[in-house]
């Protein structure tokens, strides 16, 4: 099957099929915020406005990677970017490999001229890096997008399951540490759905990673996304026993932030946040920057109109949640003494 129709399949299974892990949430429902009935805030006067890499974001939400390479992934782009502009929010791009094989599918993924002030993120599978990939192709992915930074993702278990996957991951680390040395913008390194452990967040962030998303346990699973593809009974049956597995993103944020993130260094939080309390938790076990994913794609599959009014909603719960506890700026939520985990 050629790229171009897996990312049509990646896109319909997610609309239409339950693709959430069984078995494994996100982790964030074990915490829970203490109420300050006196906040002593202005809730007018909350910033939710962070800078990360000469970009200003008024809010601290990725839409997470997700598509492009098909004729239908360019509407819902573009509906992305759109939003993405008016809210402020950062925006990746999904898997460019669809348009580095045949560059008439690059429009799929050019946003920049409906985004000219997001911070934006190009997209390549880390594993591609053992296929004949290197530094020309990573900056042609940058390139393509006008991306600010560039995102290496690590897919291990999905490639696994995948019938067409690409399964050499031996010696990547010395291979990534060769993008960052090389590419002219911060590599961020992020999981697709089963997390990052503190061991691995730290020996990336040794070979001069930027940023770390966990992208953890809790929300869609992509051994769970492939089994609608697996064409056998067999092959379906190897899939759904990885329905619960990964490490829940909280539980990442918090083993990672408590061996210590290098100073310098970014950690963000994806997998499973589906509202701005989850988000507000993320950022006070450490996160910088947040991403959310399949719920941006079902309303970027209706108008970008619908991905705003969703944008907004997750900006008005995070600043409740935020005036709620006491905290007026990030810098306040991040590591705050209010979040506590539940006995």
């Amino acid at each position: 099957m050629s790229t171009e129709n897996r990312k049509a399949d990646h896109i319909r299974i997610c609309l239409e099929e339950d693709v959430q892990g069984r078995g494994v949430t996100s982790g964030f429902e074990s915490y829970r915020f203490a109420h300050q009935a006196l906040p002593e805030v202005d809730f007018a006067s909350i910033d939710t406005s962070l800078d990360l890499w000469g970009r200003k974001l008024r809010l601290p939400f990725l839409i997470s990677s997700m598509t492009g390479g098909a004729p239908n992934a360019e509407t819902i782009n573009r509906n992305l970017a759109v939003a993405a502009q008016e809210l402020g929010l950062a925006m990746g791009v999904g898997s460019q490999r669809a348009a580095l094989q045949r560059p008439e599918l690059e429009s799929t993924y050019q946003v920049r001229r409906y985004a000219p002030d997001i911070l934006l993120f190009a997209n390549i599978g880390a594993v591609q890096l053992n296929y004949s990939y290197c530094i020309e192709e990573c900056r042609r992915a940058v390139d393509m997008i006008e991306a600010d930074a560039l995102i290496l993702h690590l897919n291990a278990l999905q490639e696994a399951v995948q019938p067409e996957g690409d399964t050499n991951f031996a010696g990547l680390l010395d291979k990534i540490a060769a993008v960052c040395r090389d590419i002219e913008v911060p590599v961020v390194v992020k999981e697709v759905g089963w997390g990052i452990s503190a061991g691995t967040a730290k020996r990336l962030w040794d070979v001069g990673v930027a940023a770390v998303d966990v992208a953890g346990a809790g929300g869609t699973s992509w051994s769970q996304v492939e089994l609608y593809r697996i064409p056998t009974e067999s092959g379906r049956l190897v899939a759904e026993a990885f329905a619960d597995w990964g490490i829940p993103t909280a539980e990442a944020l918090a083993a990672i932030c408590d061996a210590g993130v290098p100073h310098g260094k970014r950690l963000f939080g994806s997998g499973g946040v589906r509202n701005g309390v989850d988000a507000a938790k993320a950022i006070a076990l450490g996160a910088d920057l947040v991403g959310i994913a399949r719920p941006f794609l079902k309303a970027a599959a209706m108008s970008a109109e619908a991905v705003v009014e969703l944008g907004g909603v997750l900006r008005d719960q995070l600043r409740i949640t935020m005036f709620a506890v006491g905290e007026s700026n990030l810098a306040g939520l991040r590591g705050t003494s209010k979040l506590m985990r539940k006995e």
